[in-house]
């Protein structure tokens, strides 16, 4: 006996037909449907009367062997639905009449329920545990989780932009996710008793950008117009900012060139990474830098021979300032109207620029001190000080005996003490006796070691002829 002729003896004819018919027209409008809309819900009007009914039911029969056990499956559980009341969450059956001969109509759902998250994105002034009451959670909770992962650094600190994401079931966290970046997640599970937590980082693609450029209004304006960030341009500044006075020296028709990294996630930039390799020429000198990572895993710039890009000095402490009063030893003060000494270089900027200190050392007056207003004396070594006057506030949490690194900002422009605008006042001195900060030979920070010597060569090599081979393209391709 066939399965149909089988499943016939408990079930009326028409509602054989009627479970046949509805398989077959919802089988063929999902087929034809674009694949965006197969889950979409359907409802689908389909009438049935006497002799269709015996005339699917002879073909079923005929073809027998062409009902397989998922059609036969589908065709009782549609039966089994129609003469019972539908459990929550099961298929909505608007109407489904025994009179075969009006109109039948379906609403098939077969849709998981995903688990519902909660997503909350850190502003500033937020805490964990100020977030976990805006999910619906206790500081009992907060408790718990901290104390199950008080060994790692989780949860130590969030930031804004940062988003902190929880499941909760039944009035309890399931998890939680904390974004920490588009590259890192933790995800912190309850288990019986506790939680437990996994941190899972993705690792980008990195591929390398040239960029090349001529100087024709400013570094940052001609850098930007040939396509390169802030943040890369203030790296490139910073490179060759111990031989290269970017507020002084820079002229039209200098030129860089600059190979360094970008990262890509699924396909998308993310983000820069470091400078490779870079050249500047400035004035008709060309100044080379290259990275190097010494089998200690630290990385510096240096040039193709060695030598250490970094100087003990940077030779301005302000980024992109306008030299407004030079060394002068017969200069008329501007406020006092005399001729007075300017012992020192004034940068004219706006109120609240950041000011670096040019070297690293220690700090040695941080206050009020006479015409120089606000001011910051630091002392490097045991025979040069550099002094930095007219600060509208200084950088907090430094204090005087605090040592600081070179480029660290250590205050901000002003125009307080005897001063006729916002700008900085930037004094260089040794063993007492005030130097010209511009004209001032600076001591060299030390080459690379003699023990990585032969690892240096290599990959100086392979640097300098990767940029080599970039220019040459570029050249040829504009060129043509």
């Amino acid at each position: 006996m066939s399965t149909v002729q089988h499943i016939a003896k408990f079930f009326p004819t028409t509602h054989l037909a009627a479970a046949a018919i509805c398989t077959l027209v919802i089988g063929t409008t999902l087929v034809l449907l674009p694949e965006s809309n197969a889950q979409q819900t359907q409802s689908l009007p389909v009438t049935i009367n006497e002799d269709t009914a015996s005339a699917v039911t002879d073909i079923l029969e005929d073809n027998d062997i062409a009902v397989n056990a998922t059609q036969t499956e589908l065709q009782l559980a549609l039966v089994e639905t129609a003469t019972t009341p539908p459990a929550a969450g099961s298929a909505d059956i608007e109407q489904l009449s025994d009179d075969a001969d009006k109109p039948v109509r379906m609403v098939v759902e077969n849709i998981p329920l995903e688990d519902e998250w909660k997503d909350f994105k850190v502003s500033n002034g937020d805490s964990l545990s100020g977030i976990f009451l805006k999910a619906g959670l206790t500081a009992t909770d907060v408790y718990r989780v901290t104390n199950a992962v008080k060994d790692t650094k989780a949860l130590t600190r969030i930031y804004p932009g940062q988003t902190l994401s929880f499941l909760i079931k039944n009035d309890q966290l399931v998890q939680l996710r904390h974004i920490k970046s588009q590259l890192d997640t933790a995800v912190i599970s309850k288990t019986e008793d506790s939680y437990i937590l996994e941190e899972h980082t993705r690792k980008p693609e990195t591929l390398q950008r040239f960029v090349n450029g001529t100087i024709n209004n400013s570094l940052f304006l001609d850098a930007q117009q040939a396509g390169l960030s802030n943040r890369m341009i203030m790296e490139l500044a910073a490179i060759f900012g111990w031989d290269i006075d970017f507020a002084l020296d820079i002229r039209k028709g200098d030129s860089f060139n600059i190979v360094y990294e970008e990262k890509f996630l699924d396909g998308k930039m993310i983000g820069e990474g470091n400078i490779l390799s870079a050249q500047f020429t400035n004035r008709g000198d060309t100044f080379t830098a290259l990275r190097f990572t010494d089998s200690k895993g630290k990385s510096s710039y240096y040039t193709p021979d060695g030598k250490s890009m970094r100087k003990a000095f940077l030779r301005t402490p302000i980024d992109f300032a306008r030299i407004s009063s030079r060394f002068n030893l017969k200069r008329k003060h501007p406020v006092l109207k005399t001729t007075r000494p300017h012992r020192g270089t004034d940068y004219a900027a706006r109120t609240g620029t950041p000011i670096k200190s040019s070297g690293d050392g220690k700090i040695i007056w941080r206050g009020k001190k006479g015409g120089y207003g606000n001011a910051v004396i630091v002392q490097h070594g045991g025979n040069i000080t550099t002094l930095y006057a007219h600060m509208s506030k200084f950088k907090k949490g430094q204090r005087v005996g605090k040592r600081v690194k070179q480029g660290q900002v250590i205050g901000y422009v002003g125009s307080t003490g005897l001063s006729s605008g916002p700008h900085l006042h930037y004094e260089f001195r040794v063993n007492g006796v005030h130097k010209n900060s511009q004209t001032v030979k600076l001591p060299q920070a030390n080459p690379v070691p003699k023990s990585e010597r032969k690892l240096f060569n290599k990959v100086a090599a392979d640097v300098v002829a990767k940029l080599e081979s970039y220019k040459a393209t570029q050249l040829a391709s504009t060129a043509n």
